[in-house]
């Protein structure tokens, strides 16, 4: 029942932080377009959102940080007025190819950028490129809406794991209490049904990353859940973040392979023997696997977490859509039917983010354990 109060309050926070989407300055229904909508919610920034659309919209500004041509540059990204002005000859990308990025100027200017366009005479979207500087060498380290989360994700898990290794300490043979009992029983079933199946007698030696990989993806799945400050950034939504912890897969498995996993590669054992030569396919496919196993990895959790994100979203676009065309009764009467179909696909999401949690982590179990397999005698 919780769960379900939560969810009608995060939906309904969503809902009426956005409602200025219903209506235009002048009062009369504004055509709602629910693409840029659900991609602004779904993808990095610079800034934080926390509320309303457009002009009026509320934001976290989050630092930036460049590097242009050696020289350091930090200011903060409210400087950009929503990505309209531009800021000491830095903007916001502004033509298709720069989109969501930091470029700069051909010359050091603030102000809006329409503006500085009306000054070179500059009368089309195509010709906006002209207004960027080509030849500048900017290195982009700033703090983006997802790493602010990774931070944030990466404090409470020290938080959580200091506490509950202290209360071991403290408790030593009594029954679990608080934050320890909430941790350990998913720390003991990563290790009886994950790690121990997958990788026998040497569990020990790579037990400590997979419950790292399994919280880290949990914490930041959960996290993605809920529409406010300090939720709502789509970390495991990120194919860079996925790509890096499925690089990670690949390294541990690669490194901790042995003789037999390579000569399974090279030589497959029960396996017809025109399948390897003169064409060595059966070597090819099998040489493939090796990189095919943590790509799909990486993308199996980033579609589905984006795909469930994308989805609430839509349910929720649906309310200004019905609200825009035919005006804002009928957009507040079509709120129930999205309401309960976001607390549906809000507890479904709840699962996903456990269930992507324990895929993961499983998966690189089984690889690491794989390349790990002695030779068997038939």
């Amino acid at each position: 029942m919780k769960k379900i109060l939560f969810a009608l309050s995060t939906a309904f926070f969503l809902i009426f932080s956005t409602s200025s989407l219903f209506a235009s300055e002048t009062g009369e229904p504004e055509k709602f377009n629910p693409g840029p909508f659900i991609v602004e919610h779904v993808i990095d920034d610079y800034g934080w959102h926390i509320t309303g659309s457009g002009e009026k919209s509320v934001s976290i500004p989050l630092p930036v940080i460049l590097f242009d041509n050696g020289k350091p540059v930090v200011f903060m990204s409210s400087k950009f007025h929503h990505g309209h002005n531009a800021y000491k000859g830095y903007a916001i990308g502004f033509t298709p190819e720069t989109k969501r990025t930091i470029v700069k100027l051909s010359e050091n200017y603030t102000g809006e950028i329409t503006e500085l366009a009306e000054e070179k005479g500059i009368a089309n979207e195509e010709q906006m490129a002209q207004l960027i500087d080509a030849d500048a060498s900017i290195i982009d380290i700033s703090i983006t809406k997802n790493v602010c989360s990774l931070i944030i994700s990466i404090t409470i898990l020290l938080w959580l794991f200091l506490k509950v290794a202290k209360q071991y300490k403290q408790r030593e043979n009594k029954a679990p209490h608080g934050a320890q009992g909430l941790v350990e029983p998913l720390i003991l079933f990563i290790r009886d049904e994950v790690a121990i199946p997958s990788l026998g007698d040497k569990y020990e030696k790579y037990f400590p990353y997979l419950l790292t990989l399994f919280f880290f993806i949990l914490v930041n799945n959960l996290m993605g859940l809920i529409p406010i400050f300090p939720g709502g950034a789509n970390v495991t939504g990120n194919i860079a973040i996925t790509g890096i912890l499925a690089v990670i897969t690949f390294l541990m498995t690669t490194f901790s392979s042995n003789k037999n996993y390579w000569k399974h590669i090279v030589n497959t054992p029960g396996v017809p023997w025109f399948l390897k030569f003169p064409i060595p396919l059966m070597p090819v496919v099998e040489f493939i696997g090796i990189f095919t196993k943590p790509f799909v990895l990486m993308v199996r959790l980033f579609a589905n977490i984006t795909a469930g994100h994308i989805i609430a979203l839509g349910v929720i676009s649906l309310i200004f859509i019905f609200g825009g065309l035919y005006g804002p009764a009928l957009g507040y009467g079509v709120s129930v039917v999205s309401l309960l179909f976001y607390v549906f696909m809000g507890l479904l999401e709840c699962i996903v983010a456990f269930i992507q949690a324990f895929v993961f982590t499983l998966l690189t179990a089984l690889f690491t354990g794989m390349a790990m397999e002695e030779e068997h005698e038939h």
